[in-house]
């Protein structure tokens, strides 16, 4: 997620992705206090550290 700018939806479908993936025991990127998944997430989206891309099919 370096420097790519993301819509709304795209920030939408990468943090309910991680969301579901921390939910089923996928290990957390950062530190955090926070236990809701989502929330997680949007934590690990502001840090910048998932390691999601999106392909838009912009050739």
């Amino acid at each position: 997620m370096s420097g790519q700018q993301f819509t709304r939806y795209e920030r939408a479908r990468v943090l309910g992705s991680r969301a579901l993936q921390v939910s089923y025991g996928a290990p957390v990127l950062i530190d955090t206090d926070q236990t809701e998944p989502i929330l997680v997430a949007a934590q690990e989206y502001d840090a910048g550290v998932l390691p999601f891309t999106v392909d838009r099919g912009d050739d």
